[in-house]
């Protein structure tokens, strides 16, 4: 017994196995444990449905998933929007593989011009939400056929645009594989950059043309990106919310996630989370599925020891025509936008574009005609602002020293399966889509747990979820930045007798401060545009610029909304230089230009 002691005690005085062991309880409860807990809330009734079930709060039932797949109309509440899900997630991942690897091929193989402008504007459309583009969408395409107003299309040319095309199936598509398309463009033109082209040539000298060496040579070499690019804009696709929200509810388009929002803001929260244990399970099954393809083809070598030459593909006389319609196509889908929510901001009658319509009132009145004043006289707005830069500084401080540390335990004992564990439990937050997980934690922290109280309606609440969903990218930049140490250099402050703290802040900390910083500033930045993940947890004392929107949008103040995503696009690209300006990083550095 005493020996068990002793070597427990000499475990647990290594700093790695500490870290490793708190993070691995904290997880199983914030990742793990909520993953059981949301099924069983399928199982039970629930307060506001104590009426439809007939029968108590709390009490066992299987009435939540019989009225999902077994009632007369499953087909239209849950078979229709679980189709439209899948299709979405299908088309955008063809939109987003086709638009970024064909831009990845015109900016690193060609002789384009402009390469560096059409790839910084290109990597807009991920810096910024993605919602937005759906909000710019309808800026310029709704009809007066649903909601009674024009758009700025309708207005200028008096051509009214069909509902298809408005509204629905085809700009969710559009709009969603555009906002990741420059994920595709980033990892498909990394491989194009580094891919040696003596590899084409070779074929060139044996005659294979031009297309046999693009399917037989390129495309196998490209895979590994193909498959990432679809295991994000699928999973993302399946959970796509407040584009569909926007774009699908004027013509009743459900998808999984908008019919699980309207279930779990309804009477019906059980079925709400039927809806998210489906989503989870069909996130997690195309990673799967991913994975195995990736294990049967084993190399992917795109870079030898011998000549990297990137031979480009000169466009002859089509290179001034293809330059003018990428640069024109990327001012149009980063520059319009823009311009669509400052015309929209300053419209007093909707529809009406006239200089003699617009106004600042929106803005700047005292009273702006509906109850209270312009969004910068406006102390809500103000409330909101501050509650989204503290809640995007608390997650970035709380993500950033978790992921860290679980970099530097995991990385110190690579290999072991304590590490391996939580290895993949710092990562599965990302394959949780944001709703859903928001679904989890509303049902999780609604009531106390023993000495957990209940969080929901608390700014806590916020911040906690928040940490959990951004732990992923933290702890990937902990990990690649602690791997790139040897551990001799603390091995010998070890010997010196140095204690861990001193030697994480000495030594390991200022040698890594690049990487590690990026942990921190990631989380930050991709706070401030998050909507998804709050949408269903906020409250009017925690309201953030995200939520405020959402809020107006739903109650069409499209002049406030309008401002207000003006504003966070602003606020996310100031954000995102500045963080730029400050590692020193960029997220297309290396590829294009």
């Amino acid at each position: 017994m005493k020996v068990k002691v002793r070597k427990f005690i000499n475990y647990i005085r290594k700093p790695q196995h500490v870290i490793l062991l708190v993070l691995l309880v904290c997880l199983a409860y914030l990742v793990v444990f909520p993953l059981f807990y949301i099924v069983k809330d399928t199982l039970i009734v629930h307060t506001s449905e104590v009426n439809r079930v007939h029968a108590n709060a709390g009490t066992l039932t299987n009435y939540h998933w019989a009225k999902t797949f077994l009632a007369s109309d499953t087909f239209a509440t849950f078979w229709q929007p679980l189709l439209h899900s899948l299709i979405c997630a299908v088309l955008s991942c063809v939109i987003a593989i086709l638009v970024g690897g064909l831009f990845a091929w015109l900016i690193i193989r060609t002789d384009m011009h402009c390469k560096k402008l059409c790839s910084t504007l290109f990597m807009f459309l991920y810096i910024m939400p993605g919602w937005t583009l759906a909000i710019a969408w309808t800026n310029f395409f709704k009809n007066s056929l649903v909601g009674g107003t024009t758009g700025i299309f309708e207005a200028i040319t008096r051509v009214s645009t069909p509902n298809w095309f408005a509204y629905g199936l085809f700009p969710i598509v559009l709009v969603t594989g555009l906002h990741y398309a420059p994920y595709a463009y980033i990892l498909i033109g990394g491989i194009l950059k580094n891919m040696d082209s003596n590899l084409e040539e070779a074929a060139q000298i044996l005659n294979v043309s031009r297309a046999g060496i693009f399917v037989k040579i390129t495309i196998p070499l490209v895979k590994p990106a193909i498959l990432s690019t679809i295991l994000l804009v699928f999973a993302s696709g399946l959970s796509v919310f407040s584009t569909a929200q926007f774009l699908g509810l004027p013509v009743n388009f459900y998808t999984l996630a908008t019919k699980m929002y309207s279930y779990l803001n309804g009477t019906n929260p059980g079925r709400g989370y039927v809806y998210a244990v489906v989503m989870m399970v069909l996130s997690l099954t195309i990673l799967v599925l991913n994975q195995r393809m990736l294990g049967t083809r084993k190399s992917y070598t795109t870079v030898s020891g011998k000549s990297s030459n990137i031979s480009l593909t000169k466009l002859r006389k089509g290179r001034k025509i293809i330059s003018i319609l990428v640069t024109a196509f990327v001012i149009c889908v980063t520059i319009l936008p823009f311009i669509s929510f400052a015309t929209e901001s300053l419209t007093q009658v909707k529809g009406d574009y006239s200089l003699a319509n617009f106004t600042l009132k929106y803005w700047i009145a005292e009273d702006a005609g509906i109850g209270f004043s312009g969004i910068l006289r406006n102390p809500v707005f103000w409330k909101a602002l501050k509650n989204t830069l503290l809640l995007a500084v608390c997650c970035s401080l709380g993500a950033g020293t978790v992921g860290a540390l679980a970099g530097y335990g995991i990385a110190r004992k690579w290999g072991s399966k304590l590490s391996t564990v939580v290895n993949g439990l710092t990562f599965l937050p990302y394959l949780i889509p944001s709703i859903a997980l928001s679904a989890i934690y509303l049902s999780m922290f609604s009531t106390r747990h023993g000495i957990i109280p209940a969080l929901y309606g608390t700014y806590g609440m916020l911040v906690l979820i928040g940490v959990v969903k951004y732990l992923p990218m933290a702890s990937r930049s902990g990990l690649n930045s602690m791997f790139q140490i040897s551990a001799t250099l603390e091995e010998s402050a070890t010997v010196m007798g140095i204690p861990w703290w001193k030697r994480m802040c000495k030594i390991l900390i200022p040698i890594q401060k690049t990487s590690i910083m990026s942990g921190y500033l990631l989380p930050f930045t991709s706070c401030t545009r998050e909507m998804e993940l709050f949408v269903l947890l906020y409250t009017p004392n925690s309201v953030l610029l995200t939520t405020l929107l959402f809020m107006y949008n739903q109650k069409g103040y499209e002049q406030f909304a309008n401002a207000i995503t003006l504003l966070i696009v602003i606020l996310v690209i100031s954000l995102n230089a500045l963080i730029n300006k400050i590692t020193g990083a960029s997220i297309d550095s290396g590829i294009g230009g």
